[in-house]
C-alpha cells in the first residue's frame, strides 16, 4: 500500500543572516579567547551527546507509534472476539443464515472487502476517528461472521488455535523488528503468493480435490507469516517517512496498520483452526 513520498525540505546548516554572507565580520570570530566553533575534545563529546539525544527521541517516537499500531489491532481482536462469542450465545447468527440464505453471507463478504479497500484507498483524505470508528465496525463484522466456527469446531481447538496464533504472530512480529533481512524487498512475492492462494480456495470452494485442502492451508500459513514480518517492517517504515506531518496522520497511519496486522493474525488463526482443529 502507497501512502505517497514524505515531502522534503532543504536544510542549510550553515545559513548566513538574511542569506548574504556577512563579509564585514571575520568569519572565524573569538571571543575573549573562546572559539564560537568548539574543534576540541569537550565540544566534539557535546556534538556526540546532542546527536545521541536526538537520535533517541526519534527511536522513542517510532516505538510508541508502533505501539500504537499494535494496540488498535488488539482493540480490533477484542472487538471481534466478544462479538462472535455473543453471535454464538444469543443464535444471531444462525437466526441471520435462516432469513438471508447464502446472500446474506455474500453481503457481509462484499461490505468487509469494501470496507477494507476504501480506508486504504482514502485514508489520506478522512479523519482519523472515522477512520478507527470503520475499522471497529469491520472488527465486529468479522466477529459475528467468525461466530460459525462455533459450529464447526469444538472449543477446544478453537482455543488452542488461538492460542497457537498468538504465539506465532508474537515472534514473527519480533523478528520481523528485530532482524537486519529486509523483507520489504518481499512484498511483490507475498503479494503474487496472495493472489494464487485466493484464486486456489475459490476453485476448491467449486472443484473440491482430496487432500488439497490441506495443502492449500499450509501454504495459506507460510504465507500470512511472512505477511506478519512484513506488515511489522512496514508499520516501522510507515511511522518513520509520515512523523514530521502531525500527530493526526500518525493516528491514520495506526489504523491502517492496525487493520493489517488484524488480517494477518485472523487468517493464521483461520488456517491453524482448519489445519488441526478437530469438527463437532
Amino acid at each position: 500500500m502507497t501512502f505517497g513520498q514524505q515531502p522534503q525540505g532543504n536544510n542549510n546548516q550553515y545559513g548566513n543572516v538574511n542569506g548574504q554572507p556577512q563579509y564585514g565580520q571575520p568569519q572565524y570570530a573569538y571571543a575573549q579567547g573562546q572559539s564560537q566553533y568548539a574543534y576540541g575534545p569537550n565540544g566534539a563529546a557535546a556534538m556526540n551527546a546532542q546527536a545521541a539525544y536526538s537520535y533517541e527521541q526519534v527511536q522513542q517516537a517510532e516505538r510508541a507509534s508502533v505501539t500504537r499500531a499494535y494496540g488498535e489491532m488488539t482493540i480490533g481482536l477484542i472487538i471481534t472476539a466478544v462479538v462472535a462469542v455473543v453471535a454464538q450465545m444469543t443464535g444471531a447468527y444462525i437466526g441471520f443464515l435462516q432469513a438471508t440464505g447464502l446472500m446474506g453471507i455474500l453481503l457481509f463478504v462484499i461490505i468487509q472487502v469494501g470496507m477494507a479497500m476504501y480506508l486504504g484507498a482514502r485514508i489520506m483524505t478522512i479523519k482519523a476517528s472515522t477512520a478507527r470508528v470503520m475499522f471497529y465496525v469491520y472488527a465486529a463484522l468479522m466477529g459475528f461472521t467468525l461466530s460459525s466456527i462455533f459450529m464447526v469446531y469444538d472449543l477446544g481447538s478453537i482455543g488452542l488455535a488461538l492460542g497457537m496464533t498468538a504465539l506465532f504472530f508474537f515472534v514473527l512480529t519480533m523478528f520481523g523488528l528485530t532482524t537486519k533481512m529486509d523483507m520489504l524487498k518481499a512484498g511483490p512475492i507475498l503479494m503474487v503468493a496472495l493472489i494464487v492462494l485466493i484464486v486456489s480456495q475459490l476453485i476448491l470452494a467449486f472443484l473440491p480435490v482430496s487432500g488439497m485442502t490441506q495443502i492449500v492451508c499450509a501454504l495459506g500459513l507460510i504465507i500470512f507469516a511472512g505477511m506478519t514480518m512484513y506488515d511489522a517492517q512496514q508499520t516501522r517504515a510507515l511511522f518513520a517517512a509520515y512523523e514530521a506531518q502531525g500527530p493526526e496522520m500518525i493516528r491514520k497511519i495506526s489504523v491502517v496498520c492496525a487493520l493489517n496486522l488484524y488480517l494477518d493474525f485472523v487468517n493464521m488463526f483461520m488456517y491453524l483452526l482448519q489445519l488441526f482443529g478437530n469438527r463437532d
